[in-house]
């Protein structure tokens, strides 16, 4: 298993390519980093969701790659022909319409492919809606969960949202406009009346937050004749109560009281128990240890 092969120790000897995970803007076309400009200049294959789209970026920053299409539909058939391009030790750079690569896009596949063939994967960060979206949101960053697209069924939807419903960090979903409203209506039914935030067409012309409880941005939604751009919706995690917060300084006590050393250890061992943040579980500990 090569998934945690240290990037020091892939093959240096030039007979393979490399390939670039190269993030790339959400809306405006100027969120795009120098670096990222400079790689799809270079690269020589650019491995793209929709080359019609993609086209037209480059093209607007003055860049005329070759490209090949790479998406959810022919990921099974591509991977192995980038694979062996990248093994004869071209360069190639993914991207993705928006965004960042394999994060609710295509790319995992080839991504893990590149890695099980000591193949060298290079990032090239930038825009991610979920990190703009909590940026402006707010809700609590300092510890979230990203739940990208809920299933398409309903059922296995539901089960979703009831196993996200105790969480106490904020959660982010990604949603289309055509099923928004009836996704809010089953957080509101599985989760209760929260605050919320729906990001839209984020750094676009038309890019839009609509802030209040669930109830309100469901209204505020119902009263637009359509639903229209990319949807980003965050939701408040459900606020932890008195009886929960002494249960977590209790267990901590002990802990403390009887394991030697290693606190990073306890505190992570709780927050991910509790599903509440690290930063808070160890404020505490820090508290009781100066008790102590």
């Amino acid at each position: 298993m090569l998934l945690n092969l240290r990037m020091n120790d892939m093959k240096k000897s030039g007979a393979c390519g490399s390939l670039y995970v190269v993030a790339t803007p959400i809306g405006n076309k100027d969120d795009i980093t120098l670096r990222a400009l400079d790689v799809l200049k270079k690269a020589d294959l650019i491995a793209a969701e929709d080359t019609r789209y993609t086209g037209r970026f480059l093209s607007a920053h003055g860049i005329s790659g070759d490209l090949i299409s790479y998406h959810d539909h022919n990921e099974d058939m591509r991977t192995p022909i980038l694979i062996d391009r990248l093994k004869k030790g071209e360069t190639i750079a993914l991207i993705s319409n928006a965004g960042t690569p394999s994060v609710s896009d295509p790319g995992y596949r080839l991504i893990k492919a590149a890695i099980k063939n000591e193949i060298q994967v290079i990032p090239i960060p930038g825009v991610s809606a979920a990190i703009t979206a909590l940026s402006a949101s707010g809700l609590p960053t300092d510890s979230f969960i990203f739940a990208g697209f809920p299933a398409r069924k309903k059922g296995k939807r539901l089960k979703q949202l009831k196993r996200l419903a105790n969480d106490t960090r904020t959660i982010v979903f990604y949603e289309s406009p055509k099923r928004i409203l009836n996704l809010m209506g089953e957080i509101l039914e599985s989760m209760g009346d929260r605050d919320c935030v729906l990001a839209r067409e984020m750094t676009k012309v038309h890019e839009e937050f609509i802030r209040g409880r669930i109830t309100e941005v469901i209204e505020c939604l119902k009263e637009k004749l359509s639903i229209r751009g990319e949807i980003t919706l965050l939701v408040m995690g459900q606020e932890e109560d008195e009886a929960s917060i002494d249960l977590i300084r209790s267990e901590l006590e002990e802990r403390l009281e009887v394991e030697a050393g290693g606190m990073a250890g306890i505190v992570r061992d709780i927050a991910e128990k509790y599903g509440i943040s690290r930063s808070k579980v160890y404020e505490a500990a820090i508290r009781l240890k100066e008790k102590q």
